[in-house]
């Protein structure tokens, strides 16, 4: 599948790949900041953003997307990094092509499965009737009746967009994403990847515990794990500064 990307700078080539729900416009603001270094490519998944819809949702078929862009713009020796959802295809590129990667920067996710966890979200999706809207803050408010955080709804928000006058339509293919949740939160299988690793948590996030070190370790023999404080699973954008800093940290050095 051709996927829609967006690039900035020059240099090595460093591919963001973005989480659930979301597209490549969530990490413009850090590529920019990271053009300095690199030539930073944001990508739309498969069922989001630009990007084309399908019925089959899998991190095979996600990362072998990324595959193709990657052969498609002559890339090699890349630095890719993924959040969350985005952070699993990351893995299973690195699972089937070690060789292509220089460095891998893993967001607030681990290798286990997930509890389902994104019910609210799903309803504040569903309760917005796209027919019937005729206001962003009308689509706020029927997300508002599901959703408490403010974060959360502004990321949704984005999501929106004018199909034609009076009609507005999701960016993402949620049907598609809704029926294959439990592939989404499923495990990634037992692999060795001895590409230098980053995984990067939120403190107040849940995604990676400390009995799960163990396993990213035996995942990822060459790989490390830093913690910034204050962010949630939103770290990037909930600390911004302290996440570059990481990142660059872990990159130059």
């Amino acid at each position: 599948m051709k996927l829609n990307y967006r690039e900035y700078g020059e240099g090595k080539p460093f591919i963001i790949l973005h989480g659930l729900f979301g597209f490549s416009d969530n990490w413009q603001t850090h590529a920019k900041r990271l053009a300095d270094y690199y030539r930073v490519i944001t990508v739309d998944l498969r069922n989001h953003g630009k990007s084309p819809w399908s019925d089959e949702v899998s991190y095979t078929s996600m990362a072998e997307d990324v595959h193709e862009l990657c052969v498609d713009l002559g890339l090699d020796e890349i630095i890719l990094m993924g959040h969350s959802m985005g952070g699993k295809v990351a893995m299973y590129f690195a699972l089937k092509y070690e060789e292509m990667l220089e460095k891998l920067i893993v967001v607030d996710i681990g290798v286990k499965s997930y509890p389902m966890h994104h019910q609210h979200i799903l309803a504040g999706i569903h309760a917005v009737q796209l027919d019937g809207v005729e206001t962003r803050k009308q689509a706020e408010a029927d997300l508002r009746k599901h959703i408490e955080s403010p974060g959360i709804i502004q990321f949704l928000l984005k999501n929106l967009y004018w199909k034609e006058k009076g009609q507005l339509q999701w960016k993402m293919n949620v049907n598609a994403l809704e029926t294959n949740m439990e592939e989404i939160l499923s495990a990634v299988p037992e692999m060795e990847c001895f590409v230098p690793t980053l995984f990067i948590r939120g403190e107040m996030s849940n995604y990676i515990l400390d009995e799960d070190v163990h396993e990213l370790e035996h995942y990822f023999p060459d790989s490390e794990l830093v913690t910034i404080e204050n962010a949630g699973h939103w770290v990037h954008a909930e600390a911004p500064e302290e996440f570059v800093e990481t990142v660059l940290s872990f990159l130059l050095r």
